[in-house]
């Protein structure tokens, strides 16, 4: 006999043995479980088998993974596969699975004894939706903003051996931008009246009033926009 003839007789025997048992589910041709203990009983367990092409010439696979085992600690659930692989060797090339279902429905108190509720970090979303606790998220801090060399660098200029910025740090700044709209006024101011302009730079391209000339350059008024202004005002006077 084959092992799909194995299996096909197995399959029959299961579903007239377990039929009307709420307990037993046929997840496939090949896949079956069982709930040892029933609803409510707080060392009640669901056990998942599965056969392989080679069954039951090769031993089947036994599961714990059923989320309703969650509140099962690991170390149990370990133990009760560890006692079923031992009757899975003692029945190997043999029908085993209604052997292993009864022999875990025997045997619930002792596979159980030192069950204790175990809380897992998987909790259940709605009807059939599961989601992970992620622990160590809880335990992230925020990362500060890091500074570059440059603007670490640029800051301590600015600071004192406090790490405060003294008082009056940004006038000079303030100061300079004054002084650049006043002379831009000033300009404003001079070429509506050419002669005036005319008389202080003169004539000529060169400037006799040296220290007026140095406050334009202050300004940032070079030598050509200098010569454009005076040639302006100069050719307004004719």
């Amino acid at each position: 006999m084959t092992a799909n003839e194995d299996q096909e007789m197995e399959l029959e025997a299961l579903r007239s043995i377990y039929e009307g048992d709420e307990c037993f589910k046929e997840l496939g041709p090949a896949a079956f479980q069982y709930r040892v203990g029933e609803h409510g009983d707080p060392k009640a367990f669901l056990m998942d088998i599965s056969w392989p092409e080679s069954y039951p010439e090769t031993a089947p696979t036994i599961s714990m993974n059923a989320f309703f085992n969650n509140s099962i600690s690991p170390a149990i659930k370990q133990n009760i596969l560890d006692k079923l692989l031992e009757q899975v060797e003692a029945n190997i090339g043999t029908s085993m699975t209604y052997t292993l279902f009864e022999y875990a429905k025997d045997n619930q108190e002792q596979l159980m004894e030192d069950h204790q509720p175990y809380v897992n970090n998987v909790t259940l979303i709605g009807n059939d939706s599961i989601a992970i606790t992620d622990v160590s998220s809880s335990k992230k801090k925020d990362k500060k903003e890091q500074l570059t060399k440059s603007q670490k660098r640029k800051l301590a200029d600015k600071t004192d051996n406090k790490g405060e910025l003294p008082r009056g740090w940004n006038w000079v700044d303030v100061i300079k931008v004054l002084f650049v709209v006043l002379i831009e006024c000033v300009l404003q101011f001079m070429t509506s009246i050419p002669k005036l302009f005319v008389n202080l730079l003169g004539s000529s391209f060169s400037f006799p009033y040296s220290g007026t000339y140095s406050i334009f350059q202050h300004a940032g008024y070079d030598n050509t926009k200098l010569n454009h202004l005076r040639h302006e005002a100069y050719s307004n006077t004719i």
